[in-house]
């Protein structure tokens, strides 16, 4: 399996990277930069929008336009470029991080305090009326969130602890958190995951250079090493979601690699699943 650079960029923090079946279109996010990238591989054509904050995610919605997980919050992008808060919650210090879409259109956002304070942040359950139920407290840093193909499992990562946890979901709630995978030391630490059509796990590893694919019993069933040091995401997507999107970063380095910070995909590693829209 090899790698190819998607789009050549010098992201700060690129992350969340997701498929959009609507308009046939990659979106992700530079963080830092606080700005939303799209990126058509048909016709290579691509854009770029600033957003007024640091933006940790951006998701399609089912009605058109984006859905943000901001510093300050949960944002509405509407297709007009129209922008309003779904539920807005300034917490000094504290910032979005990535987020997902479950089965049932909720989104699942996490939050981190920008000095990674131990428990400082949390996942929140938000539905599209704008209500928000804190999920999980006491996350340091809130990372790749995903379920398994019947929605059953919820699999997630909260960076620092080098877990990817495992959690029974029943549609709205979870529980019995447990130990999914652990990433060994000096092999960076767990960051974005996406679940594939078989129920596989695949994450991102932060200063570990690489992707790893976990089967659904939690064993080691592929390592993808990558011209980066600091991945960050991956998703599949591209015609029948069988292409691997993954984000870098270049943040922190003090040397980048010449394509820390582009969005790099590896072609035909898989098959992925659709991913919902946000129903709001």
């Amino acid at each position: 399996m090899t790698w190819e650079a998607a789009v050549r960029a010098e992201a700060l923090l690129g992350e969340g990277p997701t498929w959009d079946p609507a308009t046939g279109r990659l979106i992700w996010v530079d963080i830092l930069g606080s700005r939303v990238h799209t990126y058509d591989p048909g016709s290579g054509r691509r854009s770029v929008r600033t957003t007024g904050q640091h933006v940790g995610a951006a998701r399609p919605r089912a009605g058109g336009g984006l859905v943000l997980n901001l510093r300050d919050g949960v944002g509405l992008l509407d297709p007009d470029g129209t922008f309003r808060w779904l539920h807005r919650d300034p917490v000094p210090g504290r910032r979005g991080n990535d987020a997902a879409v479950a089965p049932d259109g909720s989104l699942w956002a996490g939050t981190m305090r920008y000095d990674e304070a131990p428990g400082g942040g949390t996942l929140s359950r938000l539905t599209g009326d704008g209500s928000a139920d804190v999920v999980l407290d006491d996350v340091t840093v809130s990372n790749g969130t995903g379920w398994s193909p019947d929605g059953r499992l919820m699999y997630y990562v909260d960076s620092p602890t080098r877990r990817i946890d495992v959690l029974d979901h029943d549609g709205e709630r979870v529980s019995g958190r447990r130990r999914f995978a652990v990433v060994e030391e000096g092999a960076g630490f767990p960051d974005g995951l996406t679940v594939d059509a078989d129920g596989c796990v695949w994450v991102a590893l932060w200063d570990g250079g690489a992707v790893r694919r976990y089967a659904p019993d939690g064993t080691l069933d592929r390592v993808v090493e990558l011209p980066v040091p600091r991945p960050t995401a991956c998703a599949f997507g591209g015609t029948g979601l069988t292409d691997l999107y993954v984000t870098t970063a270049r943040t922190g380095l003090p040397a980048p690699p010449a394509l820390a910070g582009s969005l790099l995909v590896l072609p035909g590693a898989g098959k992925g699943l659709p991913q919902p829209p946000f129903r709001g």
